[in-house]
């Protein structure tokens, strides 16, 4: 069974919480042929046809307003009938940012051009990261189309979607290099908005582990 790395990143020390990996699986179901989804769950009683019916529901990431390296806007709808792959940065980091997108431009690769998959990179400096800056930083990378978007908007919005629905950290902090704190992990996300694993974006291994978890989900998701 895949086992998500769940951690938090100050300077370039990764600190594993086995904790929160307990948690993550605790609230999720796998079988044999799929991928466990992550997070919360409620079971919600219902009746239908005059019998009560209970079904689960599974935490998502719920809707968002951010804009792209282009200038337009990018809401959850832009993600409708993808997977994707998120993750949080700025384009000053001077610690794991740039381990991260040289193993995020791996995936960028083995993905290029299909239609299922995208990626979602959410700067948590966005006093300094604008779409100007955004899109160079794109251009650098070698990325070009819309199936990579890099995201900049409220750095309150930003902060609270990491931390309540991706899970992972992204704060200000004044003693840590770059004045913020983030996660270096990768979060996999189905086409129902949910979360399929989340991985270590620092490591060629745990991208590895996440290209070959994006394949079993492109397979899942077919009807």
């Amino acid at each position: 069974m895949n086992r998500p790395s769940s951690f938090w990143v100050k300077t370039n020390h990764v600190i594993f919480l086995s904790g929160l990996v307990a948690f993550l699986y605790g609230c999720g179901t796998s079988s044999n042929d799929k991928l466990p989804i992550l997070g919360q769950r409620e079971a919600v009683t219902k009746v239908v046809n005059g019998k009560s019916v209970t079904d689960t529901v599974y935490q998502s990431i719920p809707d968002f307003k951010f804009i792209s390296q282009y200038g337009d806007t990018v809401t959850a709808h832009t993600l409708d009938h993808k997977i994707y792959v998120a993750d949080f940065f700025f384009t000053s980091c001077p610690t794991i940012c740039p381990k991260m997108k040289v193993q995020l431009k791996r995936v960028y690769e083995k993905f290029k051009g299909n239609p299922d998959v995208m990626l979602l990179s959410h700067t948590i400096d966005p006093d300094h990261d604008s779409v100007a800056v955004l899109n160079e930083f794109a251009q650098n990378l070698g990325v070009t189309g819309r199936q990579w978007l890099f995201v900049t908007g409220d750095r309150d919005k930003i902060y609270d979607l990491g931390q309540t629905s991706y899970m992972v950290t992204a704060q200000a902090d004044s003693t840590a290099p770059g004045g913020v704190i983030h996660s270096g992990a990768f979060i996999l996300v189905d086409k129902d908005k949910h979360i399929r694993g989340i991985y270590d974006g620092t490591t060629e291994a745990g991208v590895d582990k996440l290209m070959t978890d994006m394949t079993r989900l492109l397979a899942e998701s077919k009807p």
